[in-house]
């Protein structure tokens, strides 16, 4: 028993004698950075996939350009290129009678990117505003809307276009060649929008 707790101190002091204690190095802070601020005119990152900032049912268009909307709207509006020759055959078109309807989610990239695209071409092709019917739907693509069953919505955005009433054709989430061109085709009976 005597040999074997002198073993055992052997063993605890050789244990602890074999442990080499380096000197510690001084570890200094990385060196400091300004830290991020956003400039007072630059506003937060919003998230478009929250609810709160869905626009549902009817809405005008002055919400689009109002934030948080106005970011991606006014820079999509201004940024879309226009088709000339195309839209010289939009402004022949007489706008007498029609009238459009836009179901679009503010949560959804192809709304985001499509509409203000649109509203390009009806700015340039002089269409009242007051003749177009804007509603928001939920990512489900429900709104609070009583007609919103009958439109038979799949994809948003979907822009809808009437001719006295009568449904004449549709774009539905991405134009089939470009938007103004979709638009004269719809308007002028070539029916490959519909």
């Amino acid at each position: 028993m005597k040999n074997i707790c002198s073993l055992l101190i052997v063993l605890v002091a050789c244990f602890c004698s074999c442990k080499t204690i380096k000197p510690v190095t001084k570890i200094s802070p990385a060196p400091s950075r300004e830290p991020v601020t956003l400039a007072a005119d630059t506003p937060p990152a919003v998230n478009f996939s929250d609810q709160t900032t869905w626009l549902l049912g009817y809405f005008n268009l002055s919400q689009l350009t109002r934030e948080p909307y106005s970011t991606w709207y006014i820079k999509g509006f201004d940024e879309y290129t226009l088709n000339t020759d195309v839209i010289n055959k939009l402004l022949e078109i007489n706008k007498d009678g029609v009238t459009i309807k836009i179901v679009m989610g503010t949560w959804c990239p192809d709304s985001r990117r499509e509409v203000p695209r649109f509203m390009r071409v009806i700015d340039v092709w002089q269409f009242p505003v007051s003749k177009i019917t804007f509603i928001g739907v939920d990512d489900a693509k429900q709104s609070p809307v009583g007609e919103y069953v009958s439109l038979d919505i799949m994809r948003v955005p979907t822009f809808i276009i009437y001719k006295n009433n009568i449904e004449t054709g549709r774009i539905i989430e991405n134009p089939t060649t470009s938007l103004e061109q979709d638009m004269v085709n719809i308007l002028t009976g070539m029916k490959n929008n519909k």
